[in-house]
């Protein structure tokens, strides 16, 4: 590989992903239309307040049609909480009149102007990013400090890794996701003077992985990738990045280093699969399958997913506790509709009797223990001697996932607390075995994803 090779195709990137002239000059017309309302709005209101466009679409790192217009109006810090709330509201129904409330650490409003999705913000003036009162307060110091340090070479850069990772999948800082915000993309390109002196050290990445562009860290981390928010010492932008995205993006950064090609920044998904493809492929794998199905508890993304991870790791775990050895796990949702819990085991029935085995005889107080508990006893078999070891074969609470997942034992593993009392209170189904590809109907396109495995 040249940098000539890597360079070509990062050029023929931005002809597919870079705003043109057009498109530039639409989206400052509504920002500028958008400010103006409110400014005009804010006349209103007994306070000071300005209005600030933040985000990809004022720094220039967004990609064409991208749509988003992210407008923060800022109060003075000393203003009361519900008052704020109350003028943000107020502002965002003026200049959004067909807007909707959305609710992040404080309601803000959400709407459409010409064809662009404008969020508009309330947040505090404060003085710095330590001083901040609600996190959305550090957003206007994110936007001064990249504004500052990104020219046109460094945000077309910027622009080119985002599209990389949307290619790898490990865009996005949602909890669905946990991959790479916008922000964090932008500090990285910026901390490494590049795309591709970017993809050179994240090939050669040992994590854990620290950056602190400022040299001001003043906290420990425990994550796979550590990126000091040069705004916060306290902060880690980095840190809802999951392992696998990290080792994600080490993935194809070697991959396209030695293969440069257009195709990994726009892959296409795999085919969603049909219920006879799900059967084809568990009759291949010679696996059986199993899966919870339930309505979808009524939580925004980022509340439901990780209650779904939560309550899918405590089903895979009962399962694995009780002999089914779990092979692979996976969890879908859709939002209006249902949620699964999904589990592909290696055996799905076990026999009646499970081995137990005791402390060596060795251990006196313990060994004795043990044997006086079974000793006698005419529903097992034993205490005898295996090695230096007392055993009893007894017999097993379930000897099918099946009956597992559809006795009250399901609600002593960890379950995400709205799963748990939806599962409860709403019932839930059990499928299994060949049943699953009913699913197919619903979540074809993540069962495609799922069978169809890639890094």
């Amino acid at each position: 590989m040249t940098n000539s090779d890597l360079d070509a195709v990062a050029a023929a990137v931005r002809e597919r992903i870079d705003p043109d002239e057009a498109e530039r000059r639409a989206l400052a017309d509504a920002a500028a239309a958008l400010e103006s309302r409110v400014h005009d709005a804010l006349a209103d209101l007994p306070v000071d307040a300005d209005a600030l466009q933040v985000g990809s679409t004022a720094r220039g790192t967004w990609l064409s049609g991208d749509r988003d217009i992210d407008l923060f109006v800022r109060f003075p810090a000393d203003l009361d909480r519900e008052e704020l709330e109350a003028y943000g509201l107020e502002v965002g129904h003026a200049v959004l009149p067909d807007g909707h409330e959305e609710y992040a650490e404080h309601p803000y409003v959400k709407g459409d102007h010409d064809g662009f999705d404008v969020d508009l913000v309330p947040c505090y003036d404060v003085p710095s990013a330590s001083d901040i009162r609600s996190a959305v307060d550090r957003t206007p110091f994110h936007n001064a400090y990249l504004t500052e340090r990104l020219d046109d070479d460094l945000a077309a850069d910027v622009r080119v890794f985002k599209r990389f990772l949307k290619g790898i999948d490990a865009y996005g800082s949602d909890l669905r996701t946990e991959g790479f915000s916008g922000y964090l993309a932008e500090l990285l390109v910026v901390e490494h003077g590049g795309f591709e002196p970017l993809l050179l050290a994240a090939a050669d990445w040992n994590p854990q992985v620290e950056f602190d562009p400022e040299d001001h860290g003043t906290r420990s981390f425990s994550d796979p990738l550590v990126v000091i928010d040069p705004t916060d010492p306290e902060r880690n932008v980095a840190a809802v990045c999951s392992a696998e995205n990290v080792a994600r993006l080490q993935h194809y950064a070697r991959d396209l280093l030695s293969d440069p090609r257009e195709s990994l920044f726009f892959r296409p998904d795999p085919p969603a699969l049909d219920p006879d493809g799900v059967r084809d492929h568990l009759a291949r794998r010679g696996t059986s399958a199993v899966a919870v199905v339930f309505d979808c508890p009524d939580l925004v993304d980022d509340q439901l997913y990780p209650q779904l991870k939560k309550s899918l790791t405590g089903v895979a775990d009962g399962l694995d506790r009780r002999g089914f050895d779990v092979f692979r796990r996976a969890t879908f949702a859709d939002g209006d509709g249902e949620a699964v819990l999904f589990v592909e085991l290696s055996v799905d029935e076990r026999p009646t009797v499970e081995r137990h085995e005791g402390p060596p005889v060795h251990v006196r107080r313990h060994a004795e223990g043990f044997y006086d508990a079974y000793e006698g006893g005419d529903d097992h078999y034993g205490p005898f001697l295996d090695g230096d070891r007392y055993v009893v074969e007894r017999e097993r609470e379930f000897t099918s996932a099946t009956d597992f997942l559809e006795s009250d034992a399901l609600f002593d593993v960890a379950l995400g607390k709205h799963v748990e009392s939806t599962l409860s209170e709403d019932g839930y189904d059990v499928l299994v075995g060949d049943d699953v590809a009913a699913l197919a109907d619903s979540f074809g396109a993540e069962l495609g994803r799922y069978f169809v495995p890639r890094p």
